[in-house]
């Protein structure tokens, strides 16, 4: 019985309009930043006028002060030196007519002297000091100096930034230029290629040879890394349509797509770009090779972790199709259970949508079809991991779920897990001995109800149940 385990997504993209809108993105951020920029050179300016003006003011008041102080000390040594003077011509004067009129009394002139020299000494301190408030206002000023000094290295600092702000402009402008070139060339290779699939069947497969050839998936690639979201998540639209077809999927993982598509994934905060990119990783998973890769390059964990904080219910169905494809490995089972993949399955049932659903079921059926086929072959022992992971709760709560499709994914899962003796105790403990009759009575396909019958049949501890509980199917 074939299990199909594929995904693929199709995405439809305007480039005129998204052209449209990449220019109306690149007029607004222009203007915003030539708005920021004008702010900054105010700011520059502002923050120059006021420190010439601080450093004008400091200058002027200083040398006010430093020379109302030179003229003071200045007039002050001159009335000491002149008092001195006097002082000393009336001391002489004196002493010449002491010396007329007394010679007794030669030797009072000498008292005189000292009392002179105690005042020229009062005086030559006084210059000192002076002298010292000179120098500690000449210090002053040098440190003013220095501090001109270094507000105009800021200065210079402000113009750096400012001159390294206009460089990132333009290189903004020249990356957004480009992208914008890239688009527009995409844009006519995607044209042209319906021009050529409307004259011919098979115009579509030789226009993305050419795209091949000619080198156009590393550009798509390059802009899943770019700034611009919308060239971001057009490229990542681009490569998920791409790999919708087998024969491009080879290509895109050889060119490093699977690599970018995961780091896309696991970085962006984008809801469209993760679904989208959830979307083209399904599409790679479909390949047994790819799923190899996928997992080694940890894209279990980068899947879980986007599936634990998705909301929106398309990204967490992308992302729920790309594990359900790597539960179709059998070589997988051990990874999937280890880093969580089974978990993150089962958690994504908290979103209610019918499409979400479809996938987990779809992976369910997937991974116990796995686990039946090992357990035929020997290779597998023990109960079914999806039973330790507490799956079957789920399993036989929507074994009779409306939505067709969901049904016929947990009708198969429970027939691959009941083929496995060693599961059978948790099956009937957990009822889901009770769904497997209804699935071999009333399933609508025929085949389902015989391999459900079959299993019943087989099982010997599915026998006694169902005589103790006297149930006839």
């Amino acid at each position: 019985m074939k299990e199909e385990s594929m995904v693929k997504v199709k995405e439809e993209i305007d480039y005129k309009s998204l052209c449209r809108r990449l220019d109306r993105e690149l007029d607004k951020l222009t203007m915003e930043y030539e708005r920021q920029q004008k702010v900054f050179e105010d700011d520059i300016e502002r923050l120059t006028t006021e420190a010439q003006h601080c450093i004008l003011e400091a200058q002027q008041n200083y040398s006010d002060s430093l020379e109302k102080e030179r003229l003071k000390y200045q007039k002050d040594y001159k009335e000491s030196i002149k008092r001195l003077e006097e002082k000393v011509m009336e001391n002489k004067k004196k002493y010449e007519e002491f010396c007329m009129t007394s010679t007794e009394e030669a030797f009072v002139p000498a008292e005189e002297v000292v009392i002179l020299k105690k005042i020229l000494q009062r005086e030559t301190l006084l210059r000192n000091a002076a002298e010292g408030e000179i120098n500690h206002l000449k210090n002053q000023m040098a440190e003013l100096k220095m501090l001109e000094a270094s507000r105009e290295s800021d200065i210079l600092k402000l113009r750096k930034m400012l001159e390294d702000e206009a460089h990132q402009k333009e290189k903004f402008k020249g990356e957004i230029a480009r992208l914008q070139s890239q688009l527009l060339q995409l844009g006519f290779e995607v044209g042209k290629t319906k021009q050529q699939q409307q004259a011919s069947g098979n115009g579509e497969k030789a226009s993305v040879a050419k795209l091949f050839e000619q080198g156009g998936l590393q550009k798509i690639l390059s802009l899943l890394e770019a700034e611009a979201t919308d060239a971001r998540i057009n490229a990542v639209k681009i490569v998920a349509n791409l790999s919708s077809e087998e024969t491009n999927q080879k290509k895109i993982v050889e060119a490093g797509g699977l690599t970018s598509l995961l780091t896309l994934l696991k970085n962006s905060q984008d809801e469209t770009t993760q679904r989208v990119a959830a979307s083209a990783i399904a599409n790679l998973a479909m390949n047994e090779t790819n799923q190899d890769l996928i997992v080694a390059q940890g894209g279990i964990n980068i899947l879980s972790m986007t599936a634990a904080n998705a909301e929106d219910p398309q990204t967490l169905r992308m992302v729920a199709g790309a594990i359900a494809n790597l539960c179709g490995n059998d070589k997988l089972q051990i990874k999937l259970r280890g880093e969580d993949g089974i978990k993150a399955l089962l958690g994504m049932v908290r979103c209610r949508h019918p499409d979400v659903h479809i996938q987990i079921a779809r992976g369910i059926a997937n991974f116990a079809k796995c686990e039946s086929k090992a357990s035929t072959q020997g290779t597998q022992v023990g109960r079914s991991l999806l039973i330790e992971d507490g799956v079957l709760p789920w399993i036989v709560q929507n074994a009779n779920n409306e939505v067709s499709l969901v049904r016929r994914h947990i009708e198969l899962a429970l027939c691959h897990l009941a083929q496995h003796e060693a599961n059978a105790r948790d099956m009937i403990s957990g009822g889901a001995i009770l769904e497997l009759v209804r699935i071999s009575r009333d399933c609508s396909r025929e085949d389902i109800r015989i391999l459900a019958r079959r299993t019943l049949i087989s099982s010997p501890a599915f026998q006694a149940e169902i005589k103790r509980l006297k149930i006839d199917y």
